[in-house]
């Protein structure tokens, strides 16, 4: 996978991560805020009708007033209250939606319609507003009671939804999410133009530059820079100079050892094989590396192969050679015709490596003497 995939991989992860831990955050945030302003906007919206309703629970205990009737049905016709319970000091209902329940107890009425949560009695021993969450429902229970120096004279009891608020929740949620893939695709774009320009782009270059290094050449052309990428560029360029005097240094022993041995081969050789004899010493590739004549009009026999001197169509000689090759350490005898002579020859192929084989080539007139 290239580097750049990775890249967008991992931002795209992390962002999923970050959008996953503030949407979190953002949820519980607005659902705070909105159901806080929810409970609070019931709670003073019953307190703007608190006065009347005081002023009705000690006028008449019994009864409900006009004035208390018409806040009644200005709170049932609110969209977020589904119920509204109107409790008076005597613990009776003083008003309901469903007017069989109207002057009825307050344990009479709790044994048909069981209150969804505590708040009614919480709010009664506190004497401060009560919510509670009903259990498994999207409605809140609100308690509000009235008193007068201290002491209860009547409860309004609400039972509130969130659908309202949960709409809110979901369109601020939708608005997060929008907002968050913008800024992340606003910050992720530049954040790629800059990754690409400024690291792919001169990876590629230095890919290329390397790439075009060969043995004859160790020059890495790459423009200078002062960030990592100069840096890995200039530790490429060491290495490749080390390289460079490392091949330099072996070429060089290569050459003298095969100077040297050439000289081995010529000062043995002349010393051992008469003057009338021919003699050719080849290496693994079957290069030459001494012979007692002169090859390709007076040219040393450096750099020249066997074929250049033997010619192909002589088969017996090359097929000597290639049964040599198959019994080393053991000579091959035969008859061949070499520089326009019939010659007895003897070849003998020695090495236990690739790099050590040697193959000796001897010409000599039948009465010659043999190796």
């Amino acid at each position: 996978m290239r580097l750049t995939m990775k890249w967008m991989l991992w931002f795209v992860g992390i962002g999923i991560y970050v959008m996953f831990l503030g949407g979190v955050f953002y949820y519980n945030l607005f659902k705070w805020t909105f159901d806080a302003k929810l409970k609070q906007d019931v709670i003073d919206n019953v307190k703007v009708y608190a006065p009347t309703m005081r002023n009705g629970l000690l006028n008449n205990a019994s009864a409900i007033s006009f004035e208390e009737y018409d806040i009644m049905m200005t709170l049932i016709k609110d969209e977020r209250i589904t119920s509204v319970l109107y409790l008076s000091r005597q613990g009776k209902v003083r008003w309901h939606k469903d007017a069989r329940f109207i002057g009825m107890t307050w344990d009479d009425f709790k044994a048909q319609i069981p209150p969804p949560t505590d708040a009614i009695s919480q709010a009664y021993l506190s004497k401060m507003p009560k919510v509670r969450q009903v259990n498994g429902e999207p409605f809140y229970e609100i308690a509000i009671p009235f008193s007068v120096r201290g002491e209860i004279i009547g409860i309004v009891d609400l039972l509130v939804s969130r659908a309202g608020a949960e709409v809110l929740i979901g369109s601020a949620m939708r608005k997060y999410v929008f907002g968050a893939v913008g800024v992340l695709f606003l910050l992720g774009l530049p954040l790629y133009f800059f990754f690409h320009h400024y690291v792919i782009s001169p990876m590629d270059m230095l890919r290329d530059n390397v790439e075009g290094v060969s043995l004859k050449n160790f020059d890495l052309r790459f423009p200078a820079r002062s960030d990592e990428l100069g840096e890995l560029a200039g530790a490429i360029t060491r290495l490749m100079g080390k390289m460079k005097v490392e091949i330099e240094g072996i070429s060089n022993r290569d050459l003298t050892y095969k100077e040297a041995e050439q000289r081995w081969w010529r000062s043995l050789l002349n010393v051992i094989v008469p003057g009338n004899n021919y003699v050719i010493v080849v290496d693994e590739n079957n290069t030459i590396l001494y012979a007692n004549f002169e090859l390709a009009q007076g040219m040393d026999a450096k750099n020249i192969h066997l074929l250049d001197v033997v010619d192909s169509q002589q088969q017996t000689l090359l097929r000597l050679v290639g049964q040599a090759f198959e019994m080393p350490d053991h000579p091959v005898e035969g008859e061949t015709v070499f520089k326009n002579q019939n010659l007895n020859v003897k070849i003998l192929h020695v090495g236990q490596t690739a790099e050590t084989n040697r193959t000796l080539i001897l010409f000599y007139p039948k009465q010659g003497v043999s190796m």
